[in-house]
């Protein structure tokens, strides 16, 4: 077989790692004088990297964040000293996801939640390989209210309770269903010691009845979603005010 008929056969056998790498791998065996188990080691590697790379490319698509791009090295831990940066990094490990713990990140709008809890559900995506799914709290609790009348509530909650993670984010921000609690509340259990849940939120937790419209309910929730939580205070100082107020100072000095 010529060069163009092993590439040919690579990828009719679905090892298109070894397809775009075996013409350069060539060129090096023969520059280097590699052992061929050398240069078969470096065709399979070329192969497992494309793998892993696409593998982990899936995982991100599938975990439909509102901005994928956000990571830990792109957030500045300074601007809130405060902050427990320790934990952070340790919850990007995925090591709480592994045993199943919760977390829950609370605080004033626009101090960081949402990027490091996207952070976090990257970075446990790259480390770990899990699956994560992101979804903003209300449109989380529309889609659970929805397919209660459409009749696959049972397969929506199948779907979100058998992800390793799942990120509710910015729980407070935005009017919820008259059925959030309840629908919270179900999440929450099916998920708890099973799988990790993080949420983020503007409200303490002693609002989240008033919020969400039935005390009970939250208090049942609660209960579970913080026997085996890691919780960390964001703020005070708010990203978006910073910059709101830095763009009327150039706006003033202009």
């Amino acid at each position: 077989m010529n060069l163009v008929e092993i590439t040919r056969a690579l990828t009719t056998l679905r090892l298109s790692g070894m397809a775009q790498a075996v013409e350069a791998r060539l060129l090096q065996a023969q520059a280097e004088k590699l052992a061929p188990l050398d240069f078969l080691s470096a065709l399979v590697n070329d192969e497992l990297t494309r793998r892993s790379d696409s593998f982990i490319q899936r995982r991100l698509k599938q975990g439909a964040f509102r901005d994928a791009g956000k990571t830990l090295d792109g957030f500045d831990f300074d601007f809130n000293k405060k902050m427990n940066r320790r934990l952070v990094f340790e919850l990007a490990t995925g090591g709480f996801v592994e045993r199943r713990e919760d977390a829950l990140f609370l605080g004033p709008p626009g101090t960081g939640k949402s990027h490091i809890a996207q952070a976090i559900g990257r970075a446990v995506i790259q480390s770990q390989g899990h699956r994560v799914l992101y979804r903003e709290a209300h449109h989380l609790l529309e889609e659970l209210a929805e397919s209660s009348l459409e009749g696959t509530r049972r397969q929506k909650l199948d779907a979100l309770t058998s992800a390793p993670l799942l990120v509710i984010d910015d729980l407070g921000m935005r009017k919820l269903p008259a059925t959030a609690a309840e629908d919270l509340l179900e999440l929450i259990m099916r998920r708890y010691e099973k799988a990790s849940t993080l949420i983020t939120s503007n409200r303490p937790v002693e609002d989240w009845g008033k919020l969400l419209g039935d005390n009970a309910a939250v208090a049942a929730m609660l209960d579970r979603l913080l026997h085996h939580a890691h919780v960390v205070q964001f703020g005070p100082r708010s990203w978006r005010t910073k910059g709101a107020m830095e763009l009327r100072s150039a706006e003033s000095a202009g």
